[in-house]
């Protein structure tokens, strides 16, 4: 099985990215993030031959699950916002997120991406106990380490990668999650998203942020989990600033 997770920064605008994104890979699990669009909006006619779930919000937000097979909604957390959802496949529990981007330390969203994350982590404590298989996927705006990140010491004390923040993601593994790209490269560096300024993708100048976080009884599952780049290296039409992450399971 091929899962694969990518923020499509507004779905509508990217329509070739995806298209481009099922063909290369032909997933059987598409997780997208910042689908930016309400559910009547969504293209469905795009995903022929899946099953889509979509927890859309007007221009914002928004994270849509499209499967080869059937699946179940399971309620992940209570939220204003569009950012979670999760079905049920199998016995796998499939977990979308696109976490609060946040900002400097002391600010409102700052301490509302830092309780999202305690809100967050706590949910997920409790469902684990109901679905001992589970794949959390997303866009979660930390870098988790320092390697995450193309320069450490000039990207110190930004957002994402604030102490806080990787504490706070840190928990999250912590109630029983691994992160499946570090379990199988260690030493790997490999980024997910590059801002569009100053040909950073060209330079490969980017930040970590998107992953594959499994339980325990999964990891043994996981061959593989890579980084499609091609897909962010797009030309023309403008491509979305992350690379679509893709898990084989």
């Amino acid at each position: 099985m091929k899962v694969a997770t990518f923020n499509v920064n507004g779905i509508r605008a990217r329509l070739d990215s995806v298209s481009d994104l099922m063909q290369l890979e032909e997933p059987d699990v598409l997780c997208l993030q910042e689908i930016k669009c309400e559910n009547d909006l969504f293209p469905y006619d795009l995903f022929s031959g899946y099953y889509c779930y979509v927890h859309g919000q007007k221009a914002y937000n928004g994270v849509a699950i499209c499967s080869r097979a059937e699946g179940v909604s399971a309620h992940i957390m209570e939220e204003v916002e569009s950012r979670t959802m999760g079905t049920v496949i199998g016995d796998i529990l499939f977990v979308n997120v696109y976490a609060p981007h946040g900002d400097l330390r002391g600010t409102s969203k700052f301490f509302q991406k830092i309780q999202w994350y305690k809100s967050f982590s706590k949910r997920m404590e409790e469902l684990l106990k109901k679905y001992p298989k589970t794949l959390i996927v997303g866009d979660f705006n930390v870098a988790l380490e320092d390697k995450d990140v193309w320069d450490p010491i000039l990207l110190k004390d930004t957002v994402g990668t604030l102490p806080e923040e990787r504490e706070a993601l840190k928990a999250l593994l912590e109630v029983g999650f691994i992160d499946a790209f570090r379990a199988l490269y260690p030493e790997k560096v490999q980024f997910t998203w590059w801002d569009y300024k100053q040909g950073r993708i060209w330079k490969n100048q980017g930040m970590r942020i998107d992953y594959v976080f499994c339980s325990e009884p999964l990891l043994a599952s996981i061959s593989n989990v890579y980084v499609v780049e091609e897909i962010r290296k797009r030309r023309d039409p403008k491509p979305s600033d992350h690379a679509p992450v893709v898990c084989v399971l």
